[in-house]
């Protein structure tokens, strides 16, 4: 099936890209991306995500809006406080964009559920801010052998990678983390704060990769880590190799 005429008006911009067209539109469109927290990094990650036409997001999230997130969850408005965020998230990103298919699971992702609720998609966005979540979702992503986009922040940095722990040659996000530090809670932003817009760079640069790895476009970030600071406006990229002995991706969860 090809776009229709309303779908060649809203992704004009992307068809008339060379490396994108219309073949990677459609790949957009028939994609199915996992969305596990809906908060500083997956609120700007879910509108372009949503705007760019992935067909069929998922959002994962069992928290409510607070007042307190305002400053950087940018899907969000003072008259949520207090809602579901993955029931608002829904309703923003289809009133976005009507042509993609959004449902809001509001549920958290542990070890026992997360092969289940993320079977059956092509890729995940993980922008949670538990270490125990991100070692879950790892596991699972690499169980189900779909790439997984990590992405974190700090008070004035943040940090980006795509792990694809299935692949014998390239690491998994526990390669990275191998347990969840003991100084978690002093390090939350709850403890130390954040500037706002980090997690708008850091959330459009994870929706950027999810892009990236649906189309094609560029080389992968798998395999490297790329680290942001605010302060200088500095960018660097170091590499990442897998763990030989790492428990996810060295002897990974069999289905």
């Amino acid at each position: 099936m090809g776009l229709s005429n309303d779908q060649l008006d809203r992704y004009a911009r992307h068809i008339v890209l060379h490396d994108v067209g219309g073949t990677g539109q459609m790949r957009l469109l028939k994609a199915r991306v996992a969305l596990v927290g809906a908060g500083g990094i997956g609120s700007p990650a879910g509108l372009y995500l949503a705007a760019a036409g992935v067909g069929h997001l998922t959002i994962l999230d069992d928290d409510h809006v607070a007042l307190s997130n305002l400053q950087r969850q940018v899907l969000y408005s003072t008259k949520d406080v207090g809602l579901a965020k993955g029931t608002v998230a829904a309703t923003r990103l289809k009133a976005l964009n009507p042509d993609i298919e959004i449902s809001a699971r509001p549920v958290r992702l542990t070890d026992d559920n997360a092969v289940d609720l993320l079977a059956g998609h092509d890729l995940v966005l993980d922008g949670s801010d538990s270490y125990k979540t991100r070692l879950a979702v790892n596991r699972a992503a690499v169980a189900l052998g779909i790439p997984l986009v990590s992405a974190a922040l700090g008070p004035f940095e943040g940090q980006l990678s795509v792990f694809k722990g299935y692949d014998p040659a390239l690491p998994c996000y526990q390669c990275l983390v191998p347990s969840i530090p003991p100084d978690e809670e002093a390090q939350s932003c709850t403890a130390l704060g954040i500037l706002g817009a980090v997690a708008g760079v850091m959330g459009s640069w994870a929706a950027l990769e999810v892009l990236r790895e649906i189309t094609g476009v560029g080389e992968s970030l798998a395999g490297r880590l790329l680290l942001f600071d605010a302060k200088s406006t500095r960018t660097r990229t170091v590499g990442l190799r897998k763990d030989p002995a790492c428990p996810a991706c060295a002897a990974p969860l069999c289905l």
